[in-house]
């Protein structure tokens, strides 16, 4: 089983950006952590981070056939990204949306989400543990 990992833009820059907001952990220590989950789960990943809505909506394409579920952070994205939203609806298997952070306490303007209604769950306000928690329940989902 693959599943898909998708970190947007600037999320390259976890560990380093309002640690106040997103801790001090970076995302080479978040993909080590889902690696390592990834193996007790029995699962393959495909994971990429790009700053470009564009080529993360390639990237969903590249895979369309040949993954069973998707993780995606949508960074700042998550209120604008319509490219993004439609190529997750297009996807035969199950997506879930992860955040660092709890979007309902942020700035006004963060707390909808045009990627919310594409995906079939929403994980956030919990860390690291978002990630976790979105890879054991995709997993799941794509399982059942």
């Amino acid at each position: 089983m693959k599943i898909l990992v998708l970190h947007g833009p600037n999320l390259n820059l976890f560990g380093r950006r309002e640690p106040h907001i997103y801790g001090s952990t970076t995302l080479a220590q978040i993909d080590a952590m889902l690696a390592a989950l990834a193996r007790e789960l029995d699962v393959e990943l495909a994971t990429v981070q790009s700053n470009h809505e564009g080529a993360l909506v390639d990237f969903l394409h590249q895979h369309i056939d040949s993954a069973q579920g998707a993780l995606v952070n949508p960074a700042g994205l998550t209120q604008h990204g319509v490219p993004l939203h439609d190529a997750i609806k297009a996807m035969p298997f199950p997506v879930l949306e992860v955040h660092m952070s709890n979007l309902a306490t942020r700035e006004a303007w963060r707390t909808h989400s045009i990627i919310s209604p594409a995906v079939r769950g929403t994980i956030q306000g919990l860390g690291p543990q978002s990630y976790l928690l979105g890879l054991r329940g995709v997993a799941a989902l794509a399982r059942a």
